[in-house]
């Protein structure tokens, strides 16, 4: 990692460092403690930018530079965001923290095992370590907001886009990936009623054997259910809000009252369900729950996959266009009103909700197909699993393919337009820090100020 970190990103960074799990344990190696600088009213101890280092060397990560120098700067700025934010009367959203808390405090208990080993592993209890990890994520909800603030209304207009494109090296810009746009039809198996009722009366049983003390649900959650997610954890899911549930489940999860009650079956889109109340908070919940699924025939699967056979056949002979298929026979809810086509949710892909991707964005099933078609091309059936993890049938056309190459202003004029914001982005940012600099009170050890910093102007008396 280069020693100019983006300055978008170093403060999350540093935020996250400053409680992560590696660094707390790291943390406790025995420091002499020294203020090392001083920010405003604001102090870096020495044992803090050991902490951070530390927490660097755990994840793998290398700076160009001297990281003693590196990182109090890094911690420095973060302070000149959080002072002025107090200025300005930024203050972090309090529902939003605590959600977050939640969330993180949930995934460390998960990934240590049990509250008892989160506080041995820590040396607190558990009041104390949610404490300091609010403490923590309030001030990475203050410091977006703050950078926000100062360059949420930076706008690109085409002109400095087609400017930046003219004067740029080409050879720096991003090599994007070979990418495709897909279109999209399945039709779902039928399941027959004897398969569901099956699978009802062995929730039924599931329930039975809950209520009469013969197994406990987690227990059964770990054998049983068909959720790979929750069913190492005894099915339970973790607090959620109403709006990340299907409206049935969330109705039978919020309407429970006893946590020694199993509820009702409950259909949704990926099976039926049992469940029983853990604990319920504000407004959120924690439910532990068991999901099957039924079975599909193999005489189902192979009509179901005729039936989309005959449909891949019209298109091909042009007595039926893709766009109608989708809109009139495909059973897919999120591609279906738009003619098929597919949409990027990866959000972790630069192309996230546009209808381009590269090849490991896409279902590893459409993947193979696409890969064997030319442009305009339909494949053969194929059977793979929804979003819910429920088998479909499923034919694709391979709309446009666009070979890898340097990005240009044509084919990838949203990529060049982020570089272009985010180089002004960090511009105002820059600018911001170096005249903050200026009306800062700031001391610094001697041993330090010999540093080659990003902003010298730390050392201007």
């Amino acid at each position: 990692m280069s020693k100019r970190i983006t300055i978008l990103s170093v403060v999350l960074a540093l935020l996250w460092g400053a409680s992560g799990i590696e660094s707390r344990a790291q943390s406790r190696a025995n420091v002499i403690d020294e203020v090392a600088w001083v920010v405003g009213d604001e102090t870096i101890l020495l044992s803090d930018i050991e902490r951070q280092r530390l927490y660097y060397e755990s994840l793998g990560q290398r700076m160009e530079g001297n990281a003693r120098c590196i990182i109090p700067e890094q911690m420095a700025i973060q302070k000149l965001f959080l002072n002025q934010a107090e200025i300005d009367s930024v203050y972090a959203n309090e529902q939003m923290v605590a959600q977050a808390v939640n969330q993180w405090m949930e995934a460390v208990t998960n990934e240590v095992g049990s509250r008892e080993k989160v506080e041995e592993y820590f040396g607190r209890n558990f009041a104390q370590i949610r404490a300091e990890r609010r403490k923590v994520v309030s001030e990475e909800y203050v410091v977006m907001q703050m950078q926000q603030k100062l360059i949420g209304d930076i706008e690109v207009t085409p002109s400095e886009v087609n400017r930046f494109y003219d004067t740029v090296n080409r050879d720096s810009l991003p090599f994007m990936p070979l990418t495709v746009e897909v279109q999209i039809l399945t039709q779902d198996p039928k399941v027959p009623m004897g398969e569901v009722d099956r699978v009802k009366q062995q929730l039924i049983e599931y329930t039975r054997q809950i209520e009469s003390g013969e197994r406990t649900f987690e227990t059964i959650a770990r054998i049983y259910s068909e959720d790979s997610n929750t069913a190492l954890r005894g099915g339970e899911m973790g607090f959620v809000s109403r709006a990340e549930l299907e409206p049935e489940f969330a109705n039978v999860a919020f309407g429970l009252r006893d946590t020694n009650k199993v509820s009702r079956i409950v259909k949704s889109a990926k099976g039926y369900h049992i469940m029983q109340l853990i604990e319920k908070r504000d407004d959120q919940v924690n439910v532990r729950h068991i999901l099957l699924r039924p079975q599909i025939d193999s005489d189902e699967l192979k009509a179901t996959t005729e039936r989309v056979d005959s449909i891949a056949h019209l298109i091909r002979s042009d007595s039926l266009s893709f766009d109608i298929a989708a809109r009139y026979y495909s059973f897919d809810e999120d591609t279906r009103l738009g003619n098929g086509q597919m949409v990027n949710n990866n959000r972790q892909s630069r192309y996230f909700g546009t209808s381009r991707f590269a090849m490991e964005d896409l279902p590893q099933e459409v993947s193979a197909q696409v890969a064997g078609l030319e442009e305009g091309q339909v494949s053969n059936p194929f059977s793979m699993l929804d979003k819910n993890n429920n088998t479909v049938v499923a034919i694709v056309k391979l709309k446009k393919r666009v070979a890898g190459h340097r990005a240009n202003v044509v084919d990838d004029y949203q990529v060049i337009k982020e570089i272009v914001l985010q180089r002004k982005q960090d511009q105002t940012l820059h600018e911001w820090i170096s005249e903050k600099q200026k009306k800062t009170y700031v001391r610094i050890s001697p041993e330090y100020r010999q540093c080659e910093f990003q902003y010298p102007g730390w050392l201007e008396e």
